[in-house]
């Protein structure tokens, strides 16, 4: 069987701090592990890091997270300070979510410049050793290509031991070995093509999918990684929104998509998990909650 189920949902924004509040504790009363948020310019999105923090503190079980934080618009020293705050104010309960950074808007909307994917990720790379290194005891120096850290012993330390989790999220397999190596969960996505504009749909379907589990399980070399993907529709298609770069539409066969009754979609998870290891659930857009939330009650934790 493997792993017991997790399950997460990514909250973007409320109208006000109680009813972001009320979410994040409705998120905990059913059967939810983590409230994860978005880190882009373009859409209606809260930042990060006020958000987390004002769930972890209407809670007390519920993880918080990032699915994930830009790297290219966060200086891994600063998101290592922040990221260890969180995870004392919330004593312990911090999952943080990384990525290089890909939407072309974001982009384009604070004129920054999209380096190609292969610096991206170098970049992230070179940032993950960071950040693992700053919340390590004592002193932490780096001098690489993109970063340079001089006996830096960053204060608090993360509450969590040797640290807070890290996910990765990806669908290139440059990134999807880098996320084997380093993350403690790889969130499986298709491949986002090197503009910027949107998922590369050539990379869908099932024996895509397949292929990257393939490769993070040879690239992780016997760590034990937790597999997880983002389910990015429940039930029929609809209209994207404007802001959104998703595309489901030839994700059918994979657990990205869900559909059928309440029975199909908890035997098409029970099968992803139990043939394949994915175990990860999370849920994309919130107006699916009322949905999956009698899903997720009846599966987490079995």
């Amino acid at each position: 069987m493997g792993r017991p189920f997790r399950f997460a949902a990514v909250v973007r924004t409320a109208d006000s701090g109680r009813a972001w509040a009320d979410k994040a504790r409705r998120l905990e009363s059913s059967g939810f592990d983590a409230l994860l948020v978005p880190d882009h310019f373009a859409g209606p999105r809260f930042a990060p890091v006020a958000a987390m923090t004002a769930a972890a503190c209407a809670t007390t079980r519920l993880r918080v997270g990032t699915l994930v934080a830009a790297n290219d618009f966060r200086h891994p020293a600063v998101l290592a300070k922040e990221a260890a705050t969180i995870d004392v104010l919330s004593e312990g309960r911090l999952e943080l979510g990384l990525g290089t950074g890909w939407m072309a808007r974001d982009y384009e909307a604070t004129g920054q410049a999209m380096d190609p994917p292969g610096v991206r990720v170098a970049r992230l790379e070179e940032a993950v050793a960071v950040i693992k290194g700053l919340w390590a005891e004592g002193e932490f120096s780096h001098s690489g290509e993109h970063y340079r850290i001089d006996r830096l012993d960053l204060l608090p330390k993360p509450v969590q031991r040797p640290r807070p989790r890290l996910l990765l999220g990806g669908g290139g397999p440059r990134m999807l070995r880098l996320a084997a190596r380093e993350a403690d969960v790889v969130n499986l996505g298709m491949r986002v093509r090197a503009d910027g504009a949107g998922p590369d749909t050539a990379d869908s379907g099932r024996d895509a999918f397949l292929a990257k589990i393939d490769v993070v399980r040879t690239a992780a070399a016997g760590r034990d990684v937790e597999l997880g993907t983002s389910v990015q529709r429940l039930g029929a298609p609809r209209d994207r929104a404007s802001w959104s770069a998703a595309d489901t539409s030839g994700q059918g066969d994979t657990p990205q998509v869900l559909h059928g009754s309440r029975a199909d979609v908890i035997a098409k998870l029970r099968h992803w998990r139990d043939e394949h290891g994915v175990s990860y659930y999370v849920l994309h857009h919130e107006q699916d909650l009322d949905a999956f939330t009698p899903i997720a009650e009846e599966l987490a934790g079995t």
